[in-house]
């Protein structure tokens, strides 16, 4: 499956869906900034209040639809400091859990980089919980973890777990990541 990038009008259009997916891998445990129980209108309003982001291109948003269900979601939220124009940060990469175990994560993750390199990024980071499947997926995506903040955030009942910090330099030699090259069925 291919990931779509949402317009502002999209994001909108599918913030129930998103909602969904976001109320689901919450309660999974995710560390994603809320708490549970995390109603379904509090995160469809999350979602729909990403769309001026989305509108001023601050914020990238890719989705995986599938009828009536998002199977997964990631977004790259570009800096407006103009000595950091070359960085985007990597935001709330989710799979639904009846989609894991298929590639799904790594394939948005692989999409939302080579995006980032075609928009002139050539730096990523994100954090993530500290020991959590998350970690294990950047690790073996070639990031590179650059250090562990103690209690940094909560997971959805409150308890404070550390965070890992990662970075990815993107480097456009790589013909795999030249456009001519790529194809759709490596998004698959």
């Amino acid at each position: 499956m291919i990931p779509q990038r949402l317009t502002a009008a999209e994001l909108l259009d599918s913030a129930g869906l998103l909602a969904e997916l976001l109320t689901d891998v919450v309660a999974g445990g995710a560390s994603l900034g809320f708490l549970v129980p995390l109603a379904h209108g509090e995160a469809a309003a999350w979602w729909r209040g990403l769309a001026p982001a989305v509108t001023e291109g601050r914020l990238a948003v890719w989705a995986v639809l599938d009828g009536d269900r998002c199977l997964g979601t990631v977004s790259l939220a570009f800096t407006d400091k103009p000595n950091g124009r070359h960085r985007a940060e990597v935001a709330k990469l989710m799979v639904h859990p009846a989609a894991r175990g298929r590639g799904l994560a790594r394939t948005l993750l692989t999409h939302l980089e080579d995006a980032a390199l075609d928009a002139g990024v050539s730096l990523l980071v994100l954090d993530t919980e500290t020991d959590s499947p998350a970690e294990t997926l950047y690790r073996t995506a070639g990031w590179t973890r650059a250090g562990v903040i103690p209690d940094y955030a909560t997971d959805p009942t409150g308890t404070p777990h550390p965070t890992t910090l990662f970075y990815r330099r993107l480097e456009a030699r790589d013909p795999v990541r030249t456009p001519q090259y790529r194809s759709a069925a490596r998004y698959s």
